[in-house]
């Protein structure tokens, strides 16, 4: 009998294949690792109190570097606030929701240098803001880098899919204004639609990122682990910890909303402890 899958169970079977191309692609252009025929790791059960102290340790790593990582983040909403001003200059007002909720899509591999952090922090080196590119002298620099162009596409994807949601609801003319916008968003049943769509279609999109993202970049950074193995422990990690999971992903999505609103300076605390946090939910989810 025909069933209806869940978000989990359509992200293993969409992109558990995609994961294993990807990985011999990048293997087939001449990366390799050590680690590629020891088999898939473990992937260990967590809860809401794994949650809670890996959220604990990365605001404790963003203590421990504070000036270090603020210097490194700056960019975060500096970015954000130049996609807001072309938002507003450039009829693109139904895209700024879309590009604002975005950073959680990209989000992944911008953390890459906080994880690299957090891991030299583990071993006992002095840390500094230069730590965080020590990441291009992994041997897995090259997936990750494959892995991040694929979160930018998916991003791009997304900010289609909003455009045209737009289109076949308060479109596809561009407002007069952004209180006109704002009216008409909150007030018609073609807002309200347009806001019911979009709320499940970025739902889709961020279940995506987070099953192939979530331990990859730390798994791949920590034991150059190939890219096809790294987003199959990842989506294996979130299939055996859905509820935990999905506290995350809101977890995460809340923090970037909360750090956007005042004009994006609240992304210079939010991404880091993100982070750093997530490092420590990969070293929990998969055990060494």
């Amino acid at each position: 009998m025909a069933t209806i899958r869940n978000p989990i169970e359509y992200a293993n079977d969409s992109l558990k294949g995609l994961g294993h191309v990807l990985g011999t692609t990048f293997h087939a252009v001449g990366g390799a690792d050590e680690t590629r025929h020891a088999g898939p790791p473990a992937v260990a059960r967590i809860g809401m109190t794994d949650l809670r102290e890996a959220l604990a340790k990365g605001l404790n790593d963003f203590g421990a570097f504070r000036t270090d990582v603020i210097f490194l983040v700056l960019v975060y909403p500096i970015i954000g606030l130049v996609l807001a001003r072309a938002a507003f200059g450039q009829d693109m007002l139904p895209l700024l929701f879309p590009l604002a909720s975005g950073f959680a899509l990209v989000g992944p591999v911008a953390a890459v240098g906080l994880y690299e952090m957090s891991k030299r922090r583990e071993e006992g080196h002095e840390i500094s803001w230069a730590d965080a590119f020590g990441v291009v002298r992994s041997p897995a620099f090259g997936a990750i880098m494959v892995l991040g162009l694929l979160l930018v596409g998916i991003f791009g994807l997304w900010l289609f899919a909003a455009q045209q949601i737009y289109d076949m609801t308060l479109g596809p003319e561009p407002p007069a204004s952004f209180m006109a916008f704002a009216r008409d968003v909150l007030t018609t049943s073609a807002g309200w639609t347009m806001i019911v769509i979009g709320v499940g279609v970025g739902f889709l999109f961020a279940v995506v990122v987070l099953a192939i993202s979530v331990v990859s970049f730390p798994l791949m950074l920590d034991r150059g682990t190939a890219l096809d193995t790294a987003v199959g422990t990842s989506i294996r990690a979130v299939k055996a910890n859905p509820t935990t999971m999905a506290a995350w992903g809101m977890i995460v999505a809340g923090g970037l909303v909360l750090g956007s609103i005042p004009l994006f300076i609240g992304l210079i605390i939010v991404m880091p402890v993100l982070g750093h946090a997530t490092w420590h939910l990969y070293r929990k989810m998969v055990p060494r």
